[in-house]
């Protein structure tokens, strides 16, 4: 009796292969469109920040249980407790984060004219804060964009499952991240946040992003230490007209503001 040889589609040898290589990335591409287009989504509310701050409520737990194995000469404990003294430092920017996601997203289902939906890259701290906030609204969905990385167990539990992706290339994840973007909010980060920031002030100013996108730096405590742009413009590498494309805020009611009136502007 013949019989049939395996549909080169079905070949999960093939397909993982590195001949497959396009074939892969261009499943993150279209799967991604087709899910999105799927549930409505068009227009997003970007989030970026750290992935290693905690809410409040964890922060301080954390810190508890710090100072006990501190007190106990456990090994490693001051390391730890350093850690721990750090993310209740940085908890008020997670419930930051969340709150503002939550009522961006109530103003956003307020209205049957706006389709924003909150985005994040899936994982902890910042990233959950965001998802958390918009799944605290009633009917509130919001997108999750992870990648696969050793050091992280997966997408957090607050993206809506139907619209939770898991990424193996970084730059089809980035394309996604901004292809539908309306808005960035960007909390204190490390070298991914920087790099979201950049990629992105660099394709505004090169007019590969022709669109309005209002950019929010949360947190002038962190951000303006670290990011001096106006001497940049001192130096003549950007104009000045560039320093206009971040609004630096550090409160949720003035990013809140900002945001929606650029939106509704």
């Amino acid at each position: 009796m013949s019989q049939h040889p395996l549909k080169a589609y079905k070949n999960l040898e093939f397909l993982n292969s590195q001949e497959a290589r396009l074939i892969r990335v261009q499943c993150e591409m279209v799967e991604t469109k087709s899910r999105l287009a799927a549930n409505g989504v068009r227009d997003t509310m970007v989030f970026f920040g750290s992935a290693r701050m905690r809410s409040s409520e964890d922060a301080a737990k954390g810190l508890q249980e710090a100072e006990a194995a501190m007190a106990a000469g456990t090994e490693g404990a001051e390391q730890a407790l350093e850690r721990a003294r750090m993310q209740v430092r940085t908890a008020p920017y997670y419930e930051a984060a969340r709150e503002l996601a939550r009522r961006l997203t109530e103003w956003s289902m307020a209205s049957p004219e706006r389709n924003y939906f909150i985005c994040s890259g899936a994982g902890p701290g910042i990233m959950e804060a965001a998802n958390r906030g918009a799944s605290e609204v009633p009917g509130g969905r919001s997108v999750g964009l992870g990648i696969s990385l050793p050091f992280e167990a997966g997408n957090n539990d607050y993206v809506t499952p139907e619209l939770s992706f898991e990424f193996h290339y970084f730059f089809t994840r980035k394309y996604w991240f901004l292809y539908m973007a309306k808005a960035l909010v960007i909390f204190p980060g490390g070298f991914g946040t920087m790099d979201e920031l950049f990629e992105t002030l660099t394709l505004i100013q090169t007019k590969k992003i022709n669109r309005k996108l209002p950019i929010v730096l949360y947190g002038t405590d962190y951000w303006d230490p670290i990011l001096n742009v106006d001497v940049m413009a001192d130096f003549g590498t950007i104009s000045r007209a560039d320093l206009d494309l971040m609004h630096r805020s550090n409160s949720v009611d003035d990013a809140f503001a900002y945001l929606t009136g650029q939106l509704e502007g």
